[in-house]
């Protein structure tokens, strides 16, 4: 039997541990996970009759294993593919039909955390929530004999693991690795590596019509990432997410504005991004919602990956990262891809 310990219920993570009930069957797998849901930032809410997912948006059909595992692996009831585009606007807000190579744009009914929550509910690992991982430790110096064990804010200690994976964004991984009590020249190359890989800031507003909206496209995004505003989506192009005759927006402010506003009230950045996006959108009407929902993403998207050859070096320990940053990919499909393949390399070792 190998022992696991998984830091994170992100898509990555979950990816992997369905995938170990195959690989590595023997496999006694604990997550420990900071919030209430799973899925990272892939998360969903329901408010009123409405579901939106307020993180990523959907997951593209970029990989075939990906494709396979939402498609073949999982039960693919509520699976909905949305079919308008996206189209695309520049820093003036000028809109044009965008190149939308996509072949499929795909969601649940239920929202995009069923993509975890089928995962992990087909492997046989204890999900423990609400449990916010404080402190890595590796007793025996680092040697490739020794095993890990992890402590959580409430004083308690979990393990022992053979096996640790890390799925949180590349900036609370790194704060996890600096503080570890791991006695290896690995981890102060591992947290460089880690360090160096740029975040982009996302703040995040939700704004719900009584109307219905007419467009040709699903979603605009910001090409030149000079506007304020980096995207606007139409969740009511998601089969079962909106009743008809009404309108639900996700907004997303670009990198400059949300860490500027980051702290600001959040009333006052739901009445600015409104305005913005009325003004984007031609519809003066988007400036008074009849309700709103937000979200700060501090650590949204990687803008780059890692370096592979610490990540080499600590899996030689026995430790593995995990997620879209580590993919280089900031995409939803990149991380459970990433997933899967963290999984072999786990079985590998045994």
């Amino acid at each position: 039997m190998i022992r696991i310990g998984i830091v994170g219920a992100g898509a990555g993570a979950a990816a992997a541990t369905n995938a170990l009930e195959r690989t590595a069957p023997d496999a006694d797998v604990t997550v420990l996970e900071k919030s209430r849901g799973v899925c990272g930032r892939a998360a969903t809410r329901r408010r009123d009759g409405t579901v939106y997912d307020y993180g990523a948006n959907y997951v593209k059909s970029d990989d075939e294993r990906v494709v396979d595992v939402l498609t073949e692996a999982l039960d693919t009831d509520g699976l909905v593919d949305i079919e308008e585009p996206v189209w695309t606007f520049d820093a003036d807000g000028e809109v044009s039909p965008g190149e939308d190579r996509d072949d499929h744009k795909w969601t649940y009914r239920q929202g995009l955390t069923q993509i975890a929550k089928r995962l992990f509910a087909r492997s046989d690992a204890t999900i423990h929530r609400e449990t916010r991982v404080e402190r890595v430790i590796r007793d025996a110096d680092g040697s490739t004999d020794g095993v890990w064990h992890l402590e959580d804010t409430d004083g308690r200690r979990w393990g022992p693991f053979d096996v640790l994976l890390l799925n949180p964004p590349a900036p609370q991984t790194a704060e996890l690795l600096r503080s570890a009590d791991w006695e290896s020249d690995v981890r102060d190359r591992l947290v460089d590596a880690i360090d160096a890989v740029p975040f982009r800031t996302i703040w995040t507003g939700i704004f719900h019509y009584p109307f219905e909206l007419e467009a040709p496209y699903y979603a605009l995004v910001n090409t030149d990432k000079a506007h304020e505003v980096g995207w606007v989506a139409r969740e009511e192009c998601k089969p079962g997410h909106v009743p008809d005759g009404e309108s639900l927006l996700v907004v997303q402010a670009n990198h400059e504005w949300s860490v500027d506003r980051y702290d600001e009230p959040p009333a006052e950045n739901l009445t600015e991004l409104a305005a913005l996006t009325a003004d984007l959108l031609e519809d003066d009407r988007l400036r008074d919602p009849d309700w709103t929902d937000h979200q700060g993403w501090r650590y949204a998207l990687p803008e780059a990956g890692v370096a592979r050859d610490p990540l080499q070096l600590a899996e030689a320990d026995g430790l593995y990262c995990l997620g879209d940053w580590v993919a280089g990919e900031a995409r939803l499909h990149a991380a459970l891809r990433n997933g899967l393949e963290v999984a072999e390399r786990v079985a590998d070792r045994r």
